[in-house]
């Protein structure tokens, strides 16, 4: 019998590949044209054949592609493309939940990518976002590639690019940054290092700056000896114990983001295990169960689900046209706690 040839051709031919419109024509016994009106739909289809197609739809788990669909026929294709720079750091996980919170009350989906701090891959993943038709973006830059992606509405988060006019939202990184090293040394610590790459990131160069505001003050000068251009928890966890170890340590640490942060909990809890002073240490964003440790410790903490959600509101409202003409630079605030 044909059907069933029909059939059996269809399990061989697709045992490891996707369904296409064929596929499920051969099966329902009708043209591809009728099964691609059937899934769009149905008009012109009698209800009998759609039932039909749909049946043979399901059976082989085939799925209309609704963004080249809607690709062919010039419509919004629903998609918002988030790049960030570290799928492997929480901090991003809760700021993509603020993207989706306003993204799904606008009917939108996103699209996440990761850049890993390489400004060459994230030019690869603005490349393919564009490729999807996404209808913005909102990128944690990691380079200058965005400047080459200006087609669609753009908001950047946590970092500014010099050169791009663009709706931005930052952190206040350099005030929180200058409150909680103020509250260090209002402990009375002098001798105070800063862990974090300001070389190479941004926000470390913005915190360091609040964080050397808040010793000029209070008529401190900064060793250079006690910079350490660390950007993950292991290189952390290395600086803090050799520094430690020294003859005249530093009393107090300022970290300039939660990875360094986790590194440097890490050699103070083992440091602490044949000493019985303990330094002290800020912690630019919140760590999980940082205040159980029992290390002194000052956090400058902001809501990175929030941050989410503000770039995606002003991203909503370059889409819809109702945001002014001139680019937005927002500041979410930061509030200082000690633990």
């Amino acid at each position: 019998m044909p059907e069933i040839e029909a059939q059996m051709n269809l399990s061989h031919t697709n045992a490891s590949s996707t369904p296409t419109v064929r596929d499920v024509a051969a099966l329902a016994g009708v043209s591809p044209m009728t099964v691609s009106r059937t899934m769009s739909g149905g008009r012109n289809v009698r209800p009998d054949v759609q039932k039909r197609v749909r049946d043979a739809a399901d059976r082989l788990g085939y799925r209309t592609n609704q963004s080249a669909r809607n690709t062919r026929l010039r419509r919004p294709t629903g998609l918002i493309g988030v790049a960030v720079t570290n799928l492997g750091n929480p901090y991003y996980g809760q700021f993509a939940l603020g993207v989706e919170d306003v993204a799904a009350i606008n009917n939108r989906h996103i699209l996440i990518g990761n850049s890993r701090e390489d400004p060459a891959r994230e030019i690869q993943l603005l490349d393919d976002f564009a490729g999807r038709q996404v209808e913005g973006l909102i990128v944690v830059p990691a380079g200058n590639g965005l400047l080459s992606h200006s087609a669609v509405p753009l908001v950047l988060a946590t970092r500014a690019i010099e050169g791009l006019q663009s709706d931005t939202v930052l952190v206040d990184d350099v005030g929180g940054a200058e409150a909680g090293t103020a509250s260090l040394v209002g402990d009375g610590h002098r001798r105070i290092a800063f862990l974090g790459d300001v070389a190479g990131i941004p926000t470390a160069r913005r915190r360091f700056e609040g964080f050397a505001r808040a010793l000029h003050s209070n008529g401190l000068e900064f060793d250079q000896e006690l910079m350490f251009p660390v950007r993950d928890s292991g290189c952390s966890f290395d600086a803090v114990a050799k520094s430690l170890a020294r003859r005249d340590p530093p009393t107090a640490f300022f970290s300039a983001n939660n990875r360094t942060t986790v590194g440097a909990l890490r050699a103070i809890c083992e440091y602490r295990k044949s000493q019985t002073l303990v330094p002290a240490l800020a912690s630019f964003d919140d760590v999980e169960l940082a205040d159980l440790l029992g290390v002194p410790l000052t956090v400058m903490s902001h809501d990175p689900r929030a941050l989410g959600a503000q770039a995606a509101l002003m991203l909503f409202d370059r889409l819809s046209g109702e945001a002014p003409d001139e680019p937005r630079l927002v500041h979410m605030p930061v509030t200082v706690r000690r633990y």
